[in-house]
């Protein structure tokens, strides 16, 4: 049974690539330049890597929803200065607590690990070096 299970999954990933709304050309390459606002805290939280391709994943913050990533994609979001809970949603949920301050970009990878029916997630708020890299790894992808 577990094989099985483990040859669907595999199957599903060679299958083909998830599509979501993608972001303004525009917008994604000023994100691209990595200026934070003094007002407030960025957030991206990307996909670079191309395993679990054919799965879409919610994120929230602070419990609502942003939009989906893909295999590498990328969402941003403006928040205030404070504490923020950045959730990922696949066939697991996990969330990562963002201290933000004004005027500071955050970098959250939106890590696929294997699932027991689908890709599950794990997400790791990685430095700025790792995250700008994969961010620009990625496009963005459309951002409620």
């Amino acid at each position: 049974m577990r094989s099985l299970i483990l040859a669907v999954g595999v199957s599903l990933a060679l299958v083909g690539c998830a599509s979501v709304p993608m972001g303004d050309a525009k917008q994604d390459a000023a994100l691209k330049t990595f200026v934070a606002k003094p007002d407030v805290a960025g957030i991206y939280v990307y996909r670079n890597e191309n395993f679990g391709a054919a799965i879409k994943m919610d994120i929230e913050v602070d419990g609502k929803n942003i939009g989906q990533t893909a295999a590498k994609t990328y969402l941003y979001k403006e928040v205030t200065p404070g504490k923020h809970i950045v959730t990922g949603r696949s066939e697991n949920v996990d969330n990562v607590e963002v201290n933000a301050v004004a005027g500071k970009l955050y970098y959250i990878w939106q890590e696929v690990k294997m699932g027991l029916m689908y890709a599950g997630n794990k997400l790791h708020l990685v430095d700025e070096a790792q995250g700008k890299k994969g961010v620009l790894e990625s496009n963005l992808a459309e951002t409620k």
